[in-house]
């Protein structure tokens, strides 16, 4: 069987906060391309964006009730919520709850910051993938 290529895209839509010029912070939401592609051969064509650079991954684990007061993030980093619910609250007031599957890159590495709570009634986990400053 032959697979042939289309020249259909498909999109991945993830969740930034990020800081202006005054400090405060806000949240985004981007969508990136993807094109099908064969990036694994043999294996069949499938969607792919473009790469990035990332070296390192960790955890975070939050327990029930916890709550991360107004705090700038310690580095540029893509969490990706594993388990559990949260909520985010950036300083214009935009309250957003994310759970298992969601992706928010936090870049607001300065100012004011964001705040987080676990919302669930257990433990929240996430995958968190710290990523370069954009060139």
């Amino acid at each position: 069987m032959t697979q042939t290529f289309s020249p259909k895209f498909t999109h991945v839509t993830y969740h930034r906060i990020y800081t202006d010029s005054e400090g405060e912070t806000h949240f985004d939401t981007v969508t990136v391309e993807q094109s099908l592609a064969r990036a694994a051969p043999p294996a069949a064509p499938f969607y792919v964006s473009e790469d990035s650079p990332a070296s390192k991954y960790r955890f975070y684990t939050f327990e029930p009730g916890w709550v991360g007061e107004l705090h700038p993030a310690p580095t540029r980093q893509f969490l990706a919520l594993m388990s559990g619910a949260v909520e985010m609250e950036t300083t214009d007031g935009t309250v957003r709850r994310f759970g298992p599957g969601d992706l928010v890159l936090l870049e607001d590495t300065s100012g004011k910051g964001h705040l987080t709570r676990n919302i669930a009634d257990g433990y929240c986990t996430f995958l968190v993938v710290p990523v370069s400053a954009v060139k």
